[in-house]
């Protein structure tokens, strides 16, 4: 994962001309991680860990968008791998929704998930994209390269939810 400080003035990850080395749908894959990590310290800046454990207008709290896209990466990308998911993977999905780590705390464990995601979507990089893969003890179908391209758009998801979250903590102060 390209960890430079964001550029001034802000170039997109997939335009800074990163990952060369890596085929084209792992680069894309890990430029979303870019740019969701980008996202994440740019919108959590400055809130305090009260908020970031609030739940405003009922909307989920930023500690569980922040746990979710940490272990959810880990998930999907043990599926691209051709594994299940193990018991402290699935102890650790049903503790999402909870908890009292500090901000900083809850960015690390997305900075280090994304790190070993980078890894992991290199090696996965160069495999047969449309290898199957089964998800789930139902072995519901995907491929390695559906499994991959998940962990952008599934995180993208949660990272947009996490930055209109954060934007609603921001308004609730005034």
């Amino acid at each position: 994962m390209n960890t430079s400080p964001v550029p001034t003035p802000y170039t997109e990850p997939w335009l800074r001309g990163t990952y060369s080395e890596v085929p084209a749908a792992g680069r894309a894959v890990l430029h979303a991680l870019d740019l969701a990590w980008d996202d994440l310290t740019k919108w959590t800046s400055g809130l305090t860990d009260a908020e970031a454990h609030m739940e405003p207008l009922g909307l989920p709290s930023l500690g569980f968008h922040l746990r979710h896209i940490a272990r959810s990466t880990d998930r999907i990308l043990t599926y691209a791998e051709g594994d299940q998911l193990s018991a402290d993977q699935l102890a650790s999905m049903k503790a999402e929704k909870g908890g009292e780590e500090t901000l900083a705390r809850m960015l690390e464990e997305v900075r280090a998930s994304f790190d070993r995601a980078a890894e992991r979507v290199r090696a996965l990089a160069g495999a047969d994209l449309n290898a199957f893969r089964g998800v789930g003890r139902k072995q519901l179908p995907t491929s390695v390269g559906g499994a991959m391209i998940h962990v952008a758009d599934h995180t993208q998801r949660h990272v947009g939810q996490a930055v209109t979250t954060a934007k609603v903590l921001r308004a609730m102060r005034d």
